[in-house]
């Protein structure tokens, strides 16, 4: 399969997911509000959504995909047998430590809540019915790298919809025809989310057995150099690649001592996570695989000249994202959330948390792209001292912040914390010889500048001369500062019709190093 074609059905995915997230939140937002139950299920929520996130954007294939491609195929399918089984077994057991533990793992998640002794108890129960999707997200990520890695690429792009259509389809039954009380209500969302998990791990499942036993082998797992590193760099691989999302818990944590601080944070981050959540796919799926293969092929140009043209795809895709995001964040928050129990006041906190945290939406998608390399050549000790060091700056900034700023200060310590990372990617490559942007990407990075800054003069322009927009006017608002940022990207030489060429090549082609992304 070409990596045009791979791209967009993986890209396919990804949107689909990420619109029908927008759906589940709005129909959050609706159901539940801001108040006291709403920040006890998203509180409860973010643990195992923060899994799924990480994972579902292949968290884990920092290991999996080098340690894979370095055998031949049928040890490759034995090895994969070997870490589905261990980690099902391992995931059991820590599920159900969770399920014990849910009271204190409830205060660690939300200790602003420490004083309401009720609103806590809610925290704990939503833990419990939500943390076995974890289960199945898991597996199923491992399972969707084992099929990524032989070119199989449709029931990994498709299955992760299982959660948010569950979740979907949970909401709408709830409030078509059913009196809950919020606190129930919410429960039954959790229960839900679980379920749809299972149905994720059914379809991957069911695409990885039609190819057994070439794909997969299970046995009595053996004790292996493959198993013992998946093992023991797991958690410092997930805690790398999730680093963004990382931060995000850790702010949680601070914006749960200010009233509806946790849903404001948690709603802004769902709209800012649509742009960083499909580059954070494409990278993890597509580009991460590739850099493994150069690596492994010991093309060390090839690999930094892939690496730049990553980089400048990303950054042409999320500087506009950032710059509109801040421009329109409060229509945004109203046209999507302002309805049901979700009222104008939310809405407005929404917004000043969404355009914090859309400053560091360029930077957190440089910190993702550019850490695939160092997964790719097996450096998880640095990619983990990266994210550590903007764990760090992102609490302490919060911290620091939130007093005078309260939620919004918070989101601004988040979006230090992916400076922070992106510039320390940035030195480990360095000085690993790997960072070495050439003339193209730097003139291609000035372009895409100034086409942000011409559709952000557009957008300023059309936001004072219009009204207050509804859906219809802010859907019109992101189709024209699409249309205009295109048109802007087109005449600056930003964006090429040698891009498209060059995305159509096999993935398998050797790259030049005036080619595009291959």
């Amino acid at each position: 399969m070409s990596l045009i074609r791979s791209s967009l059905l993986v890209s396919f995915g990804s949107v689909a997911s990420r619109i029908l997230g927008f759906a589940r939140d709005v129909l959050f937002a609706q159901a539940l509000g801001a108040g006291p139950v709403a920040d006890a299920f998203l509180a409860a929520f973010r643990l195992p959504n923060l899994v799924r996130r990480i994972v579902g954007e292949g968290g884990l294939n920092p290991v999996l995909v080098p340690g894979l491609s370095r055998v031949g195929p049928d040890e490759a399918a034995t090895m994969a047998g070997d870490a589905l089984s261990v980690f099902a077994l391992a995931l059991l057991a820590l599920t159900g430590l969770v399920e014990i533990g849910a009271g204190l793992i409830a205060f660690l998640l939300a200790p602003g809540l420490h004083d309401n002794g009720e609103t806590l108890a809610l925290v704990a129960l939503y833990t419990r019915l939500s943390f076995p999707v974890v289960i199945c997200v898991t597996l199923a990520s491992m399972a969707a790298a084992v099929l990524n890695g032989r070119g199989r690429f449709t029931a990994t792009a498709l299955a992760p919809l299982a959660v948010n259509g569950g979740l979907i389809l949970a909401l709408v039954v709830l409030e078509s025809g059913f009196e809950f009380p919020l606190a129930q209500k919410a429960a039954w969302l959790a229960a839900a989310s679980s379920l749809a998990g299972l149905v994720q791990l059914g379809i991957v499942a069911a695409a990885l057995l039609q190819g057994w036993p070439r794909l997969v082998r299970f046995r009595r797992p053996r004790w292996s150099p493959f198993l013992k590193s998946l093992l023991l760099a797991g958690l410092p691989v997930l805690a790398a690649s999730g680093a963004v999302q990382i931060y995000f818990l850790a702010a949680t944590q601070i914006a749960s001592f200010w009233p509806s601080g946790v849903s404001w944070l948690y709603y802004a981050e769902r709209v800012m996570q649509l742009p960083l959540g499909l580059m954070a796919g494409l990278s993890a799926g597509l580009l991460l695989p590739e850099l493994a293969r150069r690596h492994q092929a010991g093309e060390r140009q090839t690999l930094i000249t892939a690496q730049n043209r990553a980089l400048e795809v990303a950054l042409l895709l999320a500087l506009p994202a950032g710059a509109a995001l801040v421009i329109l964040a409060r229509p945004i928050s109203t046209v999507l959330f302002e309805r049901g129990a979700f009222v104008s006041t939310d809405a407005d906190g929404t917004a000043l948390v969404l355009m914090a945290l859309s400053l560091g939406l360029p930077f957190a998608t440089v910190g993702k792209v550019l850490s695939q390399t160092l997964f790719a050549l097996s450096s998880l000790r640095t990619a983990l001292a990266a994210a550590g060091l903007g764990l760090a700056v992102t609490v302490t900034a919060s911290l620091l912040l939130a007093w005078p700023l309260g939620p919004t200060g918070i989101a601004l310590g988040v979006s230090l914390g992916c400076l922070v990372h992106a510039g320390a990617v940035i030195l480990a490559l360095r000085r690993l010889g790997l960072w070495s942007p050439d003339r193209r990407s730097l003139s291609r990075l000035a372009r895409a500048v100034t086409a942000t800054l011409v559709m952000s003069l557009g957008l300023l322009g059309a936001r004072s001369a219009l009204p207050e927009p509804g859906s219809l006017m802010l859907a019109a608002l992101c189709l024209g500062g699409f249309g205009l940022y295109a048109l802007a990207a087109i005449a600056t030489g930003a964006m090429t019709r040698d891009d498209w060429a060059s995305l159509t090549k096999k993935s398998s082609e050797p790259l030049r190093p005036d080619a595009g992304l291959s």
